[in-house]
């Protein structure tokens, strides 16, 4: 446990404070009319708003982001890092800036400890252009992603590079590009929708297919699954990036629909038999339905559920939605594409999600593979 008290606020608070108070005085007395941008950026539950006192057990604290240009970067970058070892202050706010190290392999992470020694901190120095390319797989910081680029950035990389707070940025290229990855081109934007419309297509019969053989458990999982890719697709039509797992439920709890939606996806969830987890998946369809079509992004779709083929289980045929959004897609180096979506919307492994060249590669092949004759393109 720690040694010391201190009285929690939100981690992008304490980083403006490290910035405002210690960082950004002590680089203009070293390195007068040195530019750069400072900002609290990347990984962290603070970055995305959603950090409370637990949140300070590990990798939580004083952090912060320096952004210099590669040649100055090269130039100071490791005479900042001692620089700031040697004369940041022990704490802010009661807060330690210095990390200690874990020894444990299985758990390579800092924690917070005072010390009275050099400061192990956590203000990192990068360039622009290499802290994107690390990230997001971006070649170029300057210029607009490619329809693939844009495909193999992992939603949460992009809420965690658009997220956050910047302190202080002379140089602009990283308000640039921030600016630049704020939201998907409305192109790729119908293309994604129409990929979570096909997903929930492809499963929504199972909740009572499974019912009927007896498999509760599996039409239990499956209405679980629809819930997940409902609230997504939510996040895609209020034009919010989707965290990782852990933080979805809170993402989605922001949004304007999630007070009427959540107690039908919470009663599909609860619900202990395929009828009632039928009605309430229904109903969760139904409103989502109608939010797509009050988006005016397509011709309005009807959306009441109607009974699966011949079979007796009523789902809403989301493939209708799929089918209306992939027609609106007139941008050629999507219309040749399956409705697959983004990395996002076919792979959920965190350790895929963080090899940038692995994801290119697979969305390579895809632009490579026709589209069948009966497949939606």
């Amino acid at each position: 446990m720690a040694t010391y008290e201190a009285r929690f606020m939100p981690g992008l608070k304490l980083s403006a404070i490290l910035y405002e108070e210690a960082v950004g005085p002590l680089l203009r007395e070293a390195f007068p009319g040195l530019r750069y941008a400072a900002a609290r950026i990347g990984s962290g539950s603070e970055v995305l708003g959603f950090d409370t006192p637990r949140s300070a057990d590990h990798e939580w604290g004083p952090r912060l982001e320096l952004f210099l240009s590669a040649e100055d970067r090269a130039r100071h970058g490791d005479d900042i890092r001692r620089l700031l070892a040697e004369r940041l202050p022990k704490q802010l706010r009661g807060w330690p800036t210095h990390f200690q190290e874990s020894d444990d392999p299985l758990d390579p992470v800092g924690r917070m400890r005072l010390t009275g020694g050099p400061v192990n901190h956590r203000v990192d120095v990068h360039d622009v252009e290499g802290w994107l390319a690390e990230r997001l797989g971006l070649r170029s910081a300057g210029r607009e992603p490619s329809v693939r680029t844009w495909l193999a950035m992992p939603q949460q990389r992009l809420a965690e590079t658009t997220g956050g707070a910047v302190f202080h940025d002379v140089l602009g290229t990283l308000t640039a590009a921030r600016r630049r990855l704020a939201w998907y081109p409305e192109q790729v934007w119908r293309y994604l929708l129409a990929c979570q419309w096909q997903r929930i297509s492809q499963e929504e019969a199972f909740v009572g297919r499974c019912a009927e053989v007896g498999d509760d458990i599996g039409s239990a999982v499956t209405a679980a699954r629809l819930v997940r890719d409902l609230m997504r697709l939510c996040l895609l039509l209020e034009r919010r990036y989707a965290p990782y797992g852990k933080w979805l439920g809170s993402a989605f709890g922001r949004l304007p629909v999630a007070a009427s939606l959540t107690p039908s996806l919470r009663g599909a969830l609860a619900a202990t038999d395929h009828p009632a987890r039928e009605g309430h998946l229904c109903d969760a369809y139904e409103a989502v339905a109608s939010l797509q079509n009050a988006s005016g992004l397509t011709t309005p779709v009807d959306p009441r559920p109607r009974p699966y083929h011949a079979r007796p289980f009523l789902v809403l045929r989301a493939e209708r939605f799929a089918q209306a959004l992939a027609h609106t897609v007139t941008d050629p180096d999507l219309r040749g594409l399956p409705l697959v979506g983004g990395v996002d919307q076919w792979a959920d492994s965190t350790d895929l999600l963080g090899r940038h060249r692995v994801l290119q590669a697979a969305m390579g092949a895809l632009e490579e593979e026709p589209c069948a004759k009966e497949e939606p393109c």
